[in-house]
């Protein structure tokens, strides 16, 4: 008992069953799970512990599933069921409709099955589970709240139904909403009420009146059925009334659909019509419903007891058809559901009253959620390579004509082509990067991206070279390896701007080959003073510091100069007492000529000039001996150069690739190659020679590195999917697809493919079937039976009115027979199987043939045929009446006579074009569009018969249209004058601007190109910098000549003179002596200066050196010096002048300071051949001297002055873009088909705005068309005629309507023109149309004292079922009712019930209902229900929230005089003063003293005048203060105010008397006067 004690509290616990495993798929899988041994406690033991016998099985076998299997099986779901309530909590459905405020939760449940696709048949859910999880089983719903009938207000009471006497009158009500979700039912919508009128009913006037009833027509018999119409033979019937219809209650909602599955026959049916019989009763009934006699009823020509029919037969339609798929595929953001639909087609037309078909199409929304759906697929614009840029089109037509379009550059437009993709869908695997392929624009939405945009053209600059260097020294090719005497002069220019787009720049270096080349030499760089050896005169030595220059000037190491350095001590001589002084020699002039030739020599000077006078014994050189010449430069004038011609084209080289360098995108790389260029040596003048001739160190490259341009492949789009074959058998069976270029082949790409464009032909070709219906004779005409009609009407002949018949088959085009639904659908409906017919009677009136119609007269005259009466029928009274058997008809003569009249307005002018070829359309190669010239307008021809009816336009013209020749003006650009010289330099010296400018000759006209922003004066101008040249004139100094002593009387020549020289203006090259105010006449040089020329014993100086400069910026405290030394010392007794001189540095004088400045901005300029993009504005620098001088540039340069200005910088001019149009769509179709407001319109998008001065836009973007004027034909549905019985008073008849065609404009039936009725063929099929309208309704005539329905009432609005206010389902409802009309009391038992009924609708609209009430009236007020679009109705609200309609004192005002108040509080009636408790109740109410008195207080009397109490007084009454006590007495508080009331009127009589007393002044004062703006002048009379 212990082990089993233990078993009770240890079990086993199984684990989920794991995924089935095996080798291979199918059956043999295997699935296992763990089972534990579980405490009850919850901890795990070991298995021993538990019952081996029960533990469960941990494997077994399973259907192994595989990937492949997902084709296989699928899940199968049922539509959602019905939304039923949700359980409570105890699982009990409750009625909710109490604590339901919007809508009740619900559920749906549906059936959910795995299936195979094959077969459908179920297999294990886990199969399915494998591949996606099971779908939902159940879902939460809404059911709305339970919606009560809600009925409009009664209408108003109608007329008494008896003129004399007693009687009744009722009013009646509608139905706006019908019960749903378990609604209260509609209540009575009739009242009926007695009226008694003043005058009572004649004495002998019978009580009943008598009317002849029919009642509705039997069903359609077969003859053979005698036994049915025996028990109509009886004529009398003296039953309470029809009490099948009676009883029968309505209750029809059409918006339920009961689908009636007909069994299809599949054999070919018998088309055959069969014919029978029917009858119908007629009774005699009294004025109160009760039936009478026959024979009370007056019978002149009773109504017809039988009669032919057609036996019915139901319609029958094939199976349905499979349903299509769901029309949602996809997963969408809207969320709304997609639907599917199937179909079946009728397979038995309706006959006779046979039901007709049911609905052939059904639709119901699929895949609601959508969960499972791949996501939709989304659109987006992609776009081609952008097009070559384009600068010719920003040219107006003139300007294109005048430039050579090949060389512009500069700012232009470019375009590209846009196209509608797919985007790939990220959730679906990419195999492979692939081209999109092209989709039908319609499908991206959002906005266009550009198509147009500027580009540039990159202008072709000139390579701008600085000035040549002057020749520099002899030097070896290389200084560093110097062999031989061979040497080379040279001169250099740099590259001061790169060229673009043009050959390369010109060589920079020029050589002359020259003997003795060194390049480093020895110069000496200082000299001493020159020291004797003994005594002050005589030889001596001077030293002298010597360094080893290179060409340049600069220092390096002394090794580098080869000669032997000059000594660093020389010999000199101080010159003695008596010597002559010589100077030193002057620098050597430059060389007269930089080459010898064997005409010219260069040579060069140098002089020196006498100091110091000899002593006697002493004579100084010759003049010839002062100056020194030499030859200087004579090496050849042959000058060698460098050519090098342009880089080649970048070619491949493998050794210098960099090891796959990348493309800048990443979709290519591209290998470094090289550009070789020959490089030959030149000599000036005369072509090539042997490259020895030219320095190999200067010698250019011939090879350098060079990226290989990437190869581009075109790429081109996929072809975009074939456009779909034709669905209908009518169309032209072909279909075509494309493909766009998105990126042009370069730098030997793959080229592009020739085809873009495809065209095939479909290759199942529909063929539009051919049937058509067979129609056999007619059978001949069938009567009702002879013993029917016997049986009815005793009568014997057998004649009148029957019906004949003929068979109608479907035959195809071999004439074999065929479904009828084939013909149905290719051969429109079935034609007329029957007919009525007439069998002559032996009293039937008889008539001879027609005759031919008479002549026409003419246009608008009618023709006529006659017949006349035979036989015994000219004696019949009945055959002589015209009105039921005419003798004469007539007709109106054909007539062919029209008349055309222009109509309408004419359309824009429309200009000829040519068609776009191709499918697309792209930007390149675009046209200019026509805008203007020579073009048609159009206007519309009405064609009117002769009765101004509308006719076809063919019949007056051949297009139906009148075209005139028009004119659009072309646009005129605004046109400028041509560019004017330029002007002298703003500046006379230095930097300046010089102005150029154009015109207004004519401006724009018709939308031409605009002018650019002129100035006042309507110019436009271009400004570029210039440079005046300041030293272009300087003054040239000669040598000074000799010092001129004027002697007398042989005295020495010596002492002080007067020396001279000349001045001349030198500019440039040329030397003359003329003009000399070219230059500056400030600064001309002294042309004469005293001189001390030295005696023989005086001491004699050299010549000053050059003054120091002085510091820059200049500093006036300091000084500037100049020295010299003695060269000859004086006799003892003399001394020598100051060696030294100094003088104050003053500005602007003696030194000067320097700036720079710059000049104005030019305007942004171009290069020539560009219109427009960019461009660089520009400005010079100047070098200005502190006395406004302007100097050389380098002087500021050398003192390296700060420069903070830009001298360059880019600009833009905007281009002037025309406006791009597309081209024009093609026309549409006509929008109305006939009628006169038929138009066709084209239309054209704006692709680029203009910008600047570029053309604007054409004014239309739109053109409309008129259409021919076609006449609209239609069918005309007359109104309902009134119902009719024949051969009755009352009873069942019939309402008709007739189906017309007639001809009209379109705006009919609103238009002035008037239709006109014309042949059924011009408005199509009138068999299909009539069955598509109803052209006759049974109705029902009620007898007096009848109880019956009235007519339906209007369909009421479109209501929807809303929550909160939000729409609950998508189709609204509407509907109408039939009330009860009770003419007899007596006869009320068998009233029908009232009808109503719904029908779906759209365009609902949501409504709420709230209470409404009126004003208080003796507590009571009205209360009623209003519709949220102010109708007044029954139903709708809630009824626990319907106000009070009488209102109530608590508690109760039980107190003599009291009465409720409309604060809800007791109060006294008038006359009477509330005393109140503590509490603040009534306590009792007491008389007002003097209220019955006449001469009582003001307030009393008033009050009693009125004729009753209002909201304002009751307000006041409660609240105003209460003057008398409970006892009647005035209260202590009245006197008190009475008193000071009193006191106050006192002091305001005394105030104001006070302030209103007049002065003595003011009495003889005049009465005020305007004052006067005369002066008095003294005058008596003023």
């Amino acid at each position: 008992s212990r082990i089993a004690n233990i078993y009770s509290f240890i079990s086993h616990f199984t684990g989920q069953w794991g995924r089935c495993m095996g080798e291979e798929c199918g059956t043999d899988g295997v699935q296992s799970r763990m089972v534990w041994c579980i405490h009850s406690e919850g901890w795990t033991t070991h298995h021993s512990n538990c019952r081996h016998s029960d533990k469960p099985e941990t494997h077994r076998p399973c259907f192994k599933v595989c990937e492949w299997h997902q084709d296989l099986f699928e899940w199968e779901v049922s539509e959602w069921g019905l939304c039923v309530l949700a359980p409570f909590q105890s699982n009990e459905l409750k009625p909710r409709t109490v604590e339901c405020i919007t809508a009740q939760h619900g559920i749906q449940r549906r059936k959910v099955h795995c299936v195979r696709t094959s077969n459908r048949t179920a297999v294990t859910e886990r199969i399915c589970e494998f591949f996606s999880p099971r779908p939902a089983l159940e879902q939460a719903c809404l059911i709305p709240c339970p919606h009560d009938c809600i009925i409009s207000d009664f209408s108003s009471w109608s007329g008494c139904s008896r003129t004399c006497g007693m009687g009744l009158q009722h009013r009646t009500r509608h139905v706006l909403a019908a019960p749903m979700y378990g609604g209260a039912n509609c209540p009575n919508l009739t009242q009926t009420r007695t009226c008694a009128n003043l005058l009572p009913c004649p004495v002998g006037e019978s009580e009943h009146h008598y009317s002849l009833k029919v009642s509705p027509w039997s069903e359609c018999r077969q003859p053979q059925h005698k036994g049915l119409w025996m028990s109509g033979r009886t004529m009398l019937d003296f039953t309470t009334g029809d009490t099948e219809r009676n009883t029968m209650k309505r209750h029809i909602q059409s918006s339920q659909h009961h689908h009636h599955h007909l069994h299809h026959h599949h054999s070919l049916k018998s088309l055959d019509v069969e014919i029978g019989y029917q009858t119908r009763q007629v009774r005699c009934v009294r004025s109160d419903g009760k039936n009478a006699m026959l024979s009370l009823c007056t019978l002149d020509n009773g109504p017809g007891t039988f009669q032919s029919c057609i036996m019915p037969r139901d319609c029958e339609t094939s199976d349905w058809s499979v349903w299509s798929p769901c029309s949602k595929t996809c997963r969408a953001s809207d969320m709304s559901p997609g639907f599917r639909v199937r179909t079946r087609s009728i397979t038995q037309t309706p006959i006779g009253l046979g039901k007709e078909c049911a609905t052939l199409e059904e639709k119901e929304a699929c895949n609601i959620i959508g969960d499972l759906l791949p996501n939709c697929p989304r659109y987006v614009w992609k776009s081609t390579d952008w097009g070559e840029c384009q600068v010719a089109s920003l040219l107006s037509q003139q300007d294109r004509r005048l430039n050579n379009v090949s060389v512009l550059c500069g700012g232009g437009i470019q375009t590209r082509q846009l196209y509608c993709v797919q985007v790939p869908d990220n959730s679906t695997p990419h195999h492979r990067k692939e081209v999109s392929r092209p989709v039908n624009g319609h499908l991206c939405a959002g906005e266009l991206p550009s198509a147009v945009q500027p580009c540039s053209i990159p202008c072709p600059q000139l390579c701008l070279l600085s000035s040549w260097s002057s020749w520099g020294a002899c030097l070896h090719d290389n200084c560093m390896e110097t062999h031989g005497r061979k040497g080379y002069r040279q001169r250099r220019r740099e590259v001061l701007e790169e060229g673009y787009g043009t050959e390369s720049c010109a060589h920079l270096l020029e050589s002359m080959p020259c003997e003795d080349p060194a390049c480093f030499l020895w110069q000496v760089q200082f000299e001493g003073a020159c020291v004797t050896s003994e005594g002050n005169c005589g030889n001596g030595t001077r030293t002298q510091t010597v360094a080893c220059l290179n060409s340049k000037g600069q220092l390096v190491p002394e090794e580098l100069c080869e000669d032997e350095p000059p000594p660093k001590e020389v010999s000199c001589v101080m010159a003695c007492s008596g010597d002559c002084v010589l100077s030193s020699w002057s620098d050597w002039s430059s060389c007269s000529h930089s080459c010898s030739s064997k005409n010219s020599e260069g040579r060069q000077s140098r002089t020196r000039t006498i100091l110091g006078l000899p002593g006697e014994a002493k004579a100084c050189p010759a003049a010839t001996a002062l100056e020194e010449w030499r030859t200087c430069n004579d090496h050849p004038c042959i000058t060698f150069y460098w050519e090098a011609s342009p880089w080649g084209p970048c070619i491949e080289d493998s050794s210098m690739n960099l090891n796959g360098t990348g493309y800048w995108n990443g979709t290519a790389t591209c290998a470094v190659g090289v550009q070789i260029r020959k490089v030959v040596c030149m000599k000036m003048g005369i072509g090539p020679v042997i490259p020895k001739r030219c320095p190999e160190s200067a010698r250019p490259d011939t090879i350098q590195p060079c990226s290989l341009p990437c190869k581009k492949d075109c790429i081109v789009t996929l072809f975009s999917e074939w456009t779909a074959c034709p669905t209908t058998c009518l169309s032209v069976p072909a279909q075509s697809r494309y493909r766009i270029i998105i990126q042009r082949a370069a730098n030997g790409g793959q080229e592009c493919p020739d085809t873009l464009y495809e065209e095939r032909e479909c290759e199942a070709l529909l063929v539009c079937p051919i049937y058509r219906w067979k129609t056999h004779r007619w059978h001949p005409c069938t009567l009702v039976p002879d013993s029917v009609q016997q049986g009815m009407t005793g009568a014997s002949e057998s004649c009148g009115k029957g019906l004949e018949m003929r068979g109608v088959s479907c035959v195809d085009e071999y004439d074999e027979m065929a479904a009828v639904s084939e013909c149905l659908r290719w051969a429109g409906p079935m034609p007329s199987r029957f007919r009525s017919c007439w069998v002559p009677c032996r009293d039937d009136c008889t008539f001879s043939s027609w005759s031919k119609f008479s002549e026409c007269s003419g246009c608008g005259s009618r023709r006529t045929r006659k017949r006349t009466l035979t036989g015994r029928s000219r004696k019949q009274d009945r055959c002589q009446r015209e009105d039921l058997y005419p003798l004469v008809e007539s007709e109106p003569c054909p007539c062919e006579e029209f008349v055309s009249q222009p109509y309408g307005n004419w359309s824009s002018c429309i200009l000829s074009e040519t068609p776009a070829q191709g499918p697309l359309q792209g930007w390149r190669g675009r046209r200019e569009a026509r805008d203007c010239g020579q073009g048609l307008r159009y206007r519309a021809v009405v064609c009117l018969d002769h009765e101004a009816h509308l006719v076809s336009p063919d019949s007056c013209s051949e297009s139906g249209l009148v075209e005139e020749v028009c004119h659009i003006p072309c646009p005129l650009d605004c046109k400028l004058s041509d560019w004017s010289p330029w002007s002298a330099c703003s500046a006379s010296c230095g930097s300046g601007l010089k102005i150029r400018s154009k015109w207004l000759r004519e401006k724009p006209f018709n939308g031409g190109r605009p002018c650019p922003k002129l100035d006042l004066k309507n110019q436009v101008y271009e400004a570029v910098p210039c440079r005046s040249e300041c030293g272009q004139y300087e003054w040239v100094r000669d040598p000074w000549s000799v010092c001129t002593i004027n002697t007398v009387d042989e005295l020495p020549a010596c002492g002080e003179g007067v020396q001279s020289r000349k001045i001349r203006r030198d500019s440039g090259d040329l030397v003359s002596s003329v003009n000399e105010t070219l230059c500056d006449l400030e600064e001309i040089p002294l042309q004469a200066q005293t001189c001390v020329l030295p005696c023989p014993n005086d001491c004699v100086m050299s010549q000053w050196s050059q003054w120091s400069t002085c510091s820059i910026p200049c500093n006036e405290s300091s000084v500037r010096m100049r020295t010299r030394h003695m060269l000859r010392p004086p006799v003892a007794d003399r001394v020598c002048p100051d060696s030294t001189q100094t003088e104050p540095c003053s500005l602007n004088s003696t030194c000067f300071n320097y700036h720079y400045n710059v000049s104005s901005w030019s305007t942004c300029q171009l290069s020539e051949h560009a219109i427009c993009g960019q461009g660089m504005r520009t400005r010079l620098l100047d070098c200005i001297r502190s006395d406004g001088k302007v100097v050389d540039l380098s002087v500021c340069e050398e003192l390296s002055l700060p420069q903070p200005w830009r001298l360059a910088m880019n600009c833009v001019v905007d281009c002037p873009f025309n406006c791009i149009l597309s081209d024009w769509a093609p026309w549409t179709e006509c929008s109305h088909t006939c009628g006169s407001k038929g138009v066709m319109i084209r239309s054209r998008s704006m692709l680029q705005q203009a910008h600047e001065e570029g053309r604007p836009c054409a004014s239309q973007l739109s053109q409309t068309k008129p259409c021919p004027i076609r006449p609209c034909y239609s069918w005309l549905l007359s109104d309902w005629s009134p119902c009719t019985v024949e051969g009755a008073e009352c009873g069942e008849g019939k309402r008709e309507r007739n189906l017309t065609c007639v001809v009209h404009w379109s705006d009919w039936p609103d238009n002035p023109h008037p239709s006109k009725t014309v042949e059924d063929e011009k408005c199509g099929d009138r068999v299909r149309k009539e069955s598509e309208q109803e052209l006759q309704q049974p109705c029902f005539v009620p007898c007096p004292g009848d109880c019956h329905l009235t007519e339906w009432s209007q369909w009421s609005s479109c209501q929807l079922t809303c929550l909160e206010g939000r729409s609950f389902e998508t189709v609204g409802r509407q509907a109408r009712s039939q009330a009860v009309v009770i003419q007899v009391l007596e006869n009320q038992d068998s009233c029908p019930h009232q009808v109503f009924e719904t029908r779906p609708c759209k365009g609902g609209k949501c409504h709420s209902y709230e209470w409404r009430t009126s004003a208080w009236n003796d507590n009571e007020r009205s209360v009623w229900c209003q519709r949220s679009d102010g109708v007044n109705v029954t139903g709708g609200c809630f009824p626990q929230n319907r106000p009070t309609t009488v209102r109530h004192c608590h508690p109760p005002c039980t107190k003599p005089f009291s009465h409720c108040k409309q604060s809800g509080v007791c109060g006294c009636e008038k006359g009477y003063t509330e005393v109140m408790t503590t509490h603040g109740f009534l306590d009792y109410c007491t008389k007002t003293p003097g209220a019955d008195n006449k001469k009582a207080d003001v307030k009393t009397s008033s009050g009693r005048l009125k004729p009753g109490t209002t909201q304002i007084q009751d307000f006041f009454g409660e609240w105003s203060l209460q003057p008398l006590g409970p006892d009647g007495r005035i209260k202590l508080w009245v006197y008190g105010l009475t008193a000071g009331g009193f006191i106050l009127i006192l002091f305001i009589i005394a105030v104001a008397f006070l302030f209103c007393k007049p002065s003595k002044q003011s009495k003889s004062a005049s009465p005020p006067q305007k004052p006067l703006t005369l002066a008095y002048d003294g005058d008596v009379d003023m």
